[in-house]
């Protein structure tokens, strides 16, 4: 049976676009459209095992559907120009590829995809049609599968849509789809629908009735009312939508599978195509080598009984390097990948005498040799892993052999981390993006392998090819016995093994690795027998002790990804971390980070579970309190929480001004209520309510799910989210407690330190400032901080012309947003906003501070230029954010980059110095054997649980540690305060 895949040309093109990040070549020619466009193309072709691949495209010209209806997409917008040159070098890509463009004047590439599909599945093949555009949806039957990709940072998911899905999703079949859309109508297309009836009502009365017709001929049944009248009054607009909406499947395209089979796609006129738009991972694919790239996967090997795991372990002993992943669910180890070589892949996995315990015990013992370990995430393993923990707290950093450089800093890796640092727009590195990005092979990732299945549920399954990797019973009744270890040092009671000479293992029957097993015909027993004279014999196994399979399950593929990925990926890395000066960041900030996060992790912060409970009360009682004042000043019950109903009773009821419609109805963002707060009180209720139904949601209801049996949260702190290189909180967010109102601020009072301790808040000051201050050299701005004088006071006096000790509170308030508002390029737009005054005010304010700080200014000109020129710009501990929207044409995208130029240095600097401080009181706190432990880091903050007996040793090294993280031109300060509860340190 043949496998069509057909490609909606403009659709995923453009989703590529907004999908991934902006890539130039070096000519400037925008790229990432044609980049993703690619990458989801040889993605579904390989998914798919395609026999045919052709690509449809729309054409400028009007369609049959512009005579039908003038209006028809008549309200779309121009393409923007960065994607629109990009379309032609697509089609020459793949038409030097040999793959067929099609498009048809007059008709649509929807069209031209349905009728392609339908003349395929009558043939007999499956169909794969690829698109962005929930409108071919309507063509999925039992032999046409629609693929819905979705590129972001995180890389391309893709949902496929069978019939049975688009009912699932849509509560249609996909011919009901057509009618659906054409009752409720289509924006996007500018396809007219049926006034008042929109995708709710579309959906039940087609689900009910089943198309337009029969809804018609059933019209004194329809309810509501409103929905009844619509459709008698627009039932000619109704037909014409759906004659609007329903693809054409016999439009007059050539086309023919044979012309469409795949041939070869790396011709030399692709190559130089690819080497001008410089996609050096796409260029690997050409390379007769590189096209290998899943021989890797034969090299795999699952590994059960103890036996061979400790033959692996002990050539893994001799190895200079090795990637490892520990398969941990709750709290128990299901699996080890590990891989230290091109043909030295293994899973192994626990059972019988094979247990989390010694796996992990085995793995601690590879470290504490001295073999440089590689992992994808070390700080999910470290629970299982002292010799990790050791080897970091070695003095000096020094190896076991005593070299300089190494423990914490160059013995582990965290190639995770080290992604993150090479490319920070991307927020996650799985093993398939480590692949593809530096080593240059297309794998599948963990979905595809295992979908939505757990380790533990997905190593149960047995391997595709049946009867590869037999137990000694099952051999033996073959005729087979076991022979000794292949390319594994002779062991005790082993037998010699020569893989050259003896070896009948069949590699494509998934036979044999460190365990061969021989034919045991008369001729070989009398040879084995005059072996047995002079070299000893292992002792035969035991009946159903497996030892090497090359047939793996989908579990175990994908374990063997992950180690081969974290050991082959390191030298990369660390090379490109070299390129780019970023190596010292690397092992002196960021891998010593993953211990500091790990051990506040454990370490959690205690809650007390009835004050919260109480909490939550007092937020219900001042909740119904707020919803009976809501419904009594606007006069009727409704739903607070709909943005519908709410827009409806403000703007439409009330006629409140401010009122944006838009396509779902009145608007009621927080910026728009906010304006209108300060005149009307119910507006001002209605905020608080959200506030204070988010924090009873989020944190009185939401944390309580959070605490642990040891009465603490032990929440997640993620270092590879943020571009700028801050940390970020989940599970849950620690980090964005409110602290704006006052019931907001009372949550803290539930954290408190464990009996016995208390806790210590150190909070640097004004450190982003501070940061300014060093980097951009202004001499006032670095005498006031030298001078320890109130910055935003001084800010005040000279921005409005007053003497210092007549700044009144609204002025220094007024001036502390204009400090901090250009670290992070403010604009007069947003600091009007933030402020309430005119636009003209505010670029009077922002004009007057740039006057005074006259070396700020030129500062952040300067990394604006930086960014433009480089494509990037830098922290003080060399940390790079790439800039892409510079070099955008749409005047919003390049404004905001802009802003990122300016601001990434300073709080990506900021950031580098808490985690510097944070590292080194983690460190002095253990080295000093003190029970006191961090446990929680908000941003400029560290908040300490400090013995009693503790506390003055805990303050000095605070203060030590956190002033001196850095050498900057001003004086980094700190403020520390203590309590009994979060709220008191505050």
């Amino acid at each position: 049976m043949e496998k069509v895949v057909l490609i909606d040309g403009h659709s995923i093109l453009n989703r590529a676009f907004y999908g991934v990040p902006e890539l130039t070549n070096s000519r400037g020619l925008h790229t990432n459209a044609v980049y993703g466009f690619l990458n989801i193309m040889f993605r579904v072709i390989e998914d798919e095992k395609a026999d045919c691949l052709a690509v449809a495209f729309d054409l400028k010209e009007p369609t049959f559907r512009h005579k039908m209806y003038e209006a028809y997409k008549g309200t779309r917008k121009p393409m923007p120009e960065e994607l629109r040159e990009q379309v032609p070098v697509i089609k020459e890509v793949l038409s030097a590829m040999g793959i067929p463009i099609l498009s048809v004047p007059g008709y649509e590439a929807d069209d031209v995809l349905g009728t392609i599909a339908g003349r395929c599945a009558a043939e007999g093949a499956e169909v794969s049609i690829v698109s962005g555009d929930r409108d071919l949806l309507q063509l999925a039957d039992e032999h046409v599968k629609i693929r819905m990709p979705r590129t972001n940072r995180g890389g391309t998911e893709i949902k496929d849509f069978y019939p049975a899905d688009v009912k699932e999703q849509y509560q249609v079949t996909p011919k009901e789809f057509i009618d659906v859309k054409a009752l409720m109508g289509d924006a996007s297309d500018n396809i007219p629908g049926v006034p008042s009836i929109g995708e709710k009502t579309a959906t039940a009365l087609i689900t009910t009735y089943g198309s337009i017709e029969n809804a018609y001929a059933h019209l004194d049944e329809i309810k509501p009312p409103r929905a009844q009248k619509a459709l008698r009054e627009h039932y000619d607009m109704a037909q014409m939508s759906k004659e609007l909406a329903t693809i054409c499947t016999d439009c007059p395209v050539e086309f023919s599978m044979e012309e469409a089979k795949i041939g070869e796609l790396y011709t030399p006129q692709a190559y130089e195509l690819m080497s001008q738009l410089e996609f050096k991972s796409l260029l690997l694919r050409f390379d007769a080598n590189a096209r290998t790239e899943n021989q890797v996967e034969k090299q795999f090997r699952a590994v059960t009984g103890r036996e061979a795991a400790e033959a692996v372990f002990a050539k893994a002993r001799k190895a200079k390097d090795a990637g490892a992943q520990l398969i941990v669910e709750g709290q128990s180890v299901q699996a080890l990948g590990l891989a230290f070589g091109e043909t030295d892949i293994y899973c192994l996995e626990t059972g019988g005498d094979v247990t989390g315990e010694y796996l992990a015990g085995q793995l601690n013992e590879l470290i504490a040799s001295g073999v440089r370990m590689s992992f994808l995430d070390l700080k999910s393993q470290l629970g299982f892993l002292p010799a990790a923990q050791t080897e970091c707290d070695r003095p000096d950093g020094k190896s076991p052999e005593g070299e300089e450089g190494e423990g914490c800093g160059q013995l582990l890796f965290d190639t995770g981390v080290a992604g993150y640092l090479i490319n920070p727009l991307k927020d996650t590195y799985d093993y398939d993006d480590l692949a593809r990005d530096f080593l240059e092979l297309t794998v599948p990732s963990r979905a595809d392998l295992m979908g939505k299945k757990s380790f533990a549920q997905a190593l149960l399954e047995r391997p595709e090819k049946e009867g590869d990797g037999e137990t000694t019973a099952e051999a033996e009744k073959k005729g087979l016995r076991t022979a000794g270890f292949a390319d594994f040092e002779q062991t005790e009671g082993a037998t010699p093994f020569d893989e050259t000479e003896s070896s009948t293992g069949d590699e494509e029957s998934g036979q044999m690795s460190l365990f061969s097993f021989m034919d045991s015909s008369e001729e070989s027993l009398k040879e084995g027998k005059e072996q047995e004279k002079t070299e000893p014999v292992r002792e035969e196994q035991t009946a159903e002790k497996v030892s090497i399979r090359t047939a793996l399950n989908p579990a175990e593929q994908c374990i063997c990804h992950m180690a081969y990925t974290a050991w082959k990926s390191r030298e990369r890395l660390t090379k490109k971390l070299e390129e780019l000066d970023m190596k010292e960041l690397f092992y002196t900030i960021e891998m010593p980070l993953i211990f500091s996060l790990f051990h506040m992790e454990q370490a959690g912060i205690c809650v007390k579970r009835e004050e919260l409970h109480d909490y939550g009360e007092k937020l219900r009682v001042q909740i119904e309190r707020l919803e009976q004042e809501i419904y009594g000043e606007t006069g009727e019950h409704f739903n607070i929480n709909s943005p519908k109903q709410l827009g409806e009773i403000l703007f439409g009821k009330m006629e409140l001004p401010y009122g944006k419609k838009t396509k779902t109805g009145y608007s009621t963002a927080a910026d728009v209520l906010e304006k209108l707060a300060p005149e009307y009180p119910v507006v001002q209720k209605i905020l608080d309510y959200r506030q204070l139904t988010k924090l009873k949601s989020t944190y009185a209801d939401g944390l309580a799910g959070y605490i642990r049996e040891d009465g603490r949260i032990h929440g997640t702190f993620n270092q590879t989210i943020t571009a700028t290189g801050r940390l970020s909180s989940t599970e849950p967010n620690l980090q964005n407690i409110p602290v704006r109102m006052e019931l907001g601020r009372e949550i803290r009072r539930v954290f408190v330190p464990e009996e016995g301790s208390v806790f210590v808040d150190a909070d640097y000051s004004q450190i982003e400032l501070r940061v300014l201050a060093h980097m951009s050299g202004d001499e006032r701005l670095i005498e006031a901080y030298r001078k320890a004088e109130d910055i935003h006071a001084i800010t005040a006096s000279e921005v409005f012309h007053v003497p210092l000790e007549e700044v009144t509170p609204l002025q220094r308030r007024n001036a502390k947003a204009v400090n901090f508002g250009i670290v992070y390029g403010i604009s007069a737009f947003g600091l009007s906003e933030d402020l309430s005054i005119t636009r003209k005010e505010a670029l009077q304010y922002i004009n007057r501070y740039f006057e005074t700080y006259p070396d700020v200014k030129k500062f952040l000109d300067r990394l604006v230029e930086e960014g433009k020129e480089k494509g990037y710009v830098t922290t003080m501990f060399k940390r790079r954010r790439p800039v892409p929207e510079l070099s955008s044409k749409n005047f919003m995208q390049r404004s905001f980059g802009e802003r990122v130029a300016m601001n990434s240095p300073i709080q990506g600097t900021a950031a580098d110095i808490i985690k510097i401080a944070m590292n080194r009181v983690d460190k002095r706190l253990r080295r000093e054997g003190l029970k006191s432990k961090i446990v929680l880091q908000v941003h400029d903050e560290l908040l300490i649980e400090a013995k009693k007996e503790e506390l003055k040793r805990v303050q000095t090294i605070l203060s030590e540690e956190m002033k001196h993280a850095a050498d900057l031109r001003v004086a980094l300060e700190i403020d520390m305060k203590t309590g009994n509860s979060w709220f008191e340190t505050k």
